[in-house]
């Protein structure tokens, strides 16, 4: 039995918190471990979800009980409201333990408060302790606060690790050392050396130096040697952009821009170049863009989808439907979802449904994967009770990865009471999805002990050099 929350008087609260205090957990690895899998703890959706339905009590009680997000969420509004003291009291025991998330969401809060000084103590605590993220945050803290050259001194023996190496060309910006770091960063980039893989090379590998480098010269105004250095790279493409597609587009060379995208093979460049032309207000030229990437580009229908997301935010739905519909024959059912997202928000769930009709006659019987994307564009239709009751018939109706569907479709129609007992069965797979409907009915005890319930233990550090075990 959860015990009940604090009384809404001050000293009440601020005895149960004193009490609650004592209750935190003291191990790190546990906590990190929780909060990295979000297993076992309240995660930060639902942390949200309480504050926003009025529980703030609830979110205080656990913030002294060993949840970490409700202590995070906590110690903000706290500071927000002036009780600053109250906030680093509740977050003191995680401190304490040495962890490394506690002891950067203090610092940013003493630094948010103007009490930058006792941030960098606070940090430079931890790089004494060693912990390996310490020294970036503690360097850029320093720069932030007019200690580049000092920032820049103690980054400088890292130059080979890529993070410290990007947080040293960051922190020497607006100092004098923009040209001792692109020496460093030049010695790692031997003549004529060029990366396959991005494991080619132990420490910083040259690719990796060249992007930083040209860095370095745009801050420095020499775009020419930034745009040349780049060329020299395997690949400029990380995460979906392109350093050099950007670089371009920051400095108005159109031309180099239509260049370089009609012979990147990602369509990253072309991508750019579009975004480019649709901000300038050049519709059509964005159009012809993404028209030749999806001819050329190996991400074709990543290409197709941008275009018709373009053409959706200008009005002009039907003509984006007509693209997708094309693309998702026989395509991936990512395109089908896709284009039933379009359907759907442009008002016309039917042809969705009638596209998905004529790919299950094709088909055969659907499997979930597939038939899930009609639910949503039924109950549009306002036929929610035949989607649910589809749902349920369907071979794969009753395992864990249907009941969220079904229980979505429910919840939408008013019928949360059914969503929770849909879900309740397959409460370990979908533990959050149920909380969330339970926080809604007001059910917030029963909300909590689903979400710490949680077989999972953290690993423990190994005795050995090396461990034969997976990492997950």
């Amino acid at each position: 039995m959860i015990a009940s929350w604090p009384s809404a008087s001050h000293r009440a609260a601020a005895r149960c918190r004193r009490e609650a205090l004592r209750y935190v957990a003291v191990d790190a690895t546990d906590l990190d471990h929780r909060v990295r899998t979000r297993s076992g703890c309240i995660p930060p959706h639902p942390v949200s979800r309480l504050l926003e339905l009025g529980h703030a009590e609830a979110v205080g009680y656990w913030a002294g009980r060993g949840e970490w997000f409700c202590a995070r969420e906590r110690a903000r509004l706290l500071g927000e409201q002036g009780l600053r003291a109250e906030a680093l009291e509740i977050l003191a025991p995680y401190l304490a333990t040495g962890w490394w998330t506690a002891t950067r969401t203090t610092a940013k809060l003493l630094e948010s408060w103007g009490r930058a000084d006792e941030a960098i103590a606070l940090t430079l605590s931890r790089v004494k302790a060693g912990h390996p993220s310490a020294l970036e945050s503690y360097a850029r803290l320093l720069a932030r606060h007019g200690r580049g050259d000092e920032a820049f001194t103690l980054l400088r023996p890292h130059i080979d690790d890529r993070i410290l190496a990007t947080a040293l060309v960051d922190v020497a910006a607006g100092t004098r050392h923009d040209e001792e770091a692109a020496a460093l960063l030049a010695a790692r980039i031997p003549d004529g050396h060029r990366c396959d893989t991005p494991w080619c090379c132990r420490g910083l590998a040259p690719d990796t130096a060249i992007g930083l480098l040209a860095v370095i010269r745009e801050r420095q105004g020499r775009v020419d040697e930034a745009a040349a250095l780049l060329r020299t790279r395997n690949g400029t493409s990380v995460n979906g952009r392109d350093q050099l597609a950007d670089l371009l587009a920051r400095h108005d060379r159109t031309g180099e821009l239509r260049a370089y995208a009609a012979t990147e093979v990602l369509g990253h460049a072309a991508q750019c170049l579009a975004e480019l032309l649709e901000e300038r207000g050049d519709v059509e030229g964005a159009i012809t863009v993404y028209e030749r990437a999806c001819g050329s580009s190996v991400s074709r229908g990543t290409m197709t989808v941008q275009l018709a997301r373009l053409l959706a935010r200008h009005g002009r739905e039907d003509e984006a439907i007509e693209l997708m519909r094309d693309a998702a024959g026989g395509a991936d059912d990512w395109i089908l979802h896709v284009l039933c997202a379009l359907c759907a928000d442009a008002g016309r769930p039917e042809d969705g449904l009638a596209f998905l009709d004529a790919i299950e006659e094709r088909r055969g019987e659907e499997e979930w994967d597939l038939f899930w994307i009609r639910l949503p564009l039924l109950a549009a239709c306002d036929r929610v009770d035949e989607a649910i009751e589809r749902a349920r018939a369907h071979p794969e109706g009753g395992t864990s990865y249907a009941a969220p569907h079904i229980a979505e479709l429910l919840a939408g129609a008013g019928r949360t009471e059914e969503a929770v007992e849909v879900l309740r069965p397959h409460a370990s797979a979908n533990r959050h999805e149920l909380a969330g409907y339970l926080i809604d009915l007001g059910r917030v005890e029963e909300a909590v002990t689903v979400l710490r319930r949680d077989e999972s233990r953290p690993p423990r550090p190994s005795t050995t050099a090396r461990s034969a075990e997976p990492p997950f």
